[in-house]
């Protein structure tokens, strides 16, 4: 049995049938379901499949910096928490700023100033207040701007994180995706042990091609096994394709996040 919350994106995953469909496949392998625009989709069809519904797309609009944009994202932030309302889902995700529907930004910001940070901060702040009043989580998501999201401010995983950390809050937690690290970073099993105090969830993906666990150049098993011996019994997240069958590829991934901590590993017991 996996020591971690599994979980994976009906966005991704059977995309050849209907979504209430694809939850309901999730659903029935354990797994909780996570979406993103909650504005396309038939809220009480999927409240009604029954399914665990762990994340979603958190606004509609807006961005961390400019104030109007900021005050977008409130806005919509607010209509999205009532969607939450209705699948029962707890975490609601972020991002720099809003994407189109090729995940390109609305508003490019290729140069993040130090005054661009502290905007943002106390844009989180205000949506950190805003998820305690309704009992919810926003998590901020960093991406990576050399395949899929050129132009997207605070992509960076320690951009990300430093803004969380500034606003210390249990209702703004980082939304760690190791695919966008690997492509823009690397150094993940550093990386998580780095975020953990923060996260509110870890996205996993492979690469090359965004697909489940085992199809690219990162050795997932090596770090769930790192991630279990340091303690993190939160969500892991498939957000990736399927390589070929979609059930092979959740299998693969369960595989790959049900670990046996090594000895010496770090965060291992000595």
């Amino acid at each position: 049995m996996s020591p971690f919350v599994l979980a994976a994106s009906a966005e991704m995953l059977f995309t050849d049938l209907p979504l209430t469909e694809r939850v309901r496949r999730l659903d029935a392998a354990g797994l909780e379901v996570e979406i993103w625009d909650w504005t396309t989709k038939d809220l009480p069809a999927l409240a009604a499949t029954g399914a665990r519904f762990g994340s979603m797309t958190g606004y509609v609009r807006g961005g961390l910096v400019d104030p109007g944009a900021a005050d977008e994202l409130l806005r919509t932030a607010e209509r999205s928490l009532a969607a939450a309302e209705v699948l029962g889902c707890p975490r609601l995700n972020v991002h720099g700023t809003g994407l189109d529907a090729r995940g390109l930004p609305v508003v490019p910001h290729e140069v993040v100033t130090a005054a661009d940070l502290l905007a943002a901060a106390r844009t989180l702040e205000r949506l950190a207040v805003l998820g305690e009043r309704h009992g919810r989580v926003f998590t901020l998501e960093n991406l990576n701007r050399a395949v899929d999201h050129p132009g997207v401010p605070f992509a960076r995983a320690e951009e990300t994180l430093a803004l969380v950390a500034a606003v210390d809050s249990p209702h703004l937690r980082l939304n760690l995706d190791l695919y966008h690290a690997q492509v823009g970073e690397g150094n993940l099993v550093e990386l998580c042990l780095a975020a953990l105090p923060h996260v509110g969830e870890i996205q996993v993906a492979d690469v090359p091609g965004r697909c489940e666990p085992g199809t690219g150049e990162i050795h997932y098993p090596r770090v769930a096994a790192a991630l279990a011996g340091a303690g993190y019994s939160g969500v892991v997240a498939l957000e990736g394709w399927a390589a070929g069958d979609p059930a092979t590829a959740l299998e693969r991934f369960r595989e790959a996040f049900t670990p046996a901590v090594p000895d010496g590993a770090p965060g291992a017991a000595a």
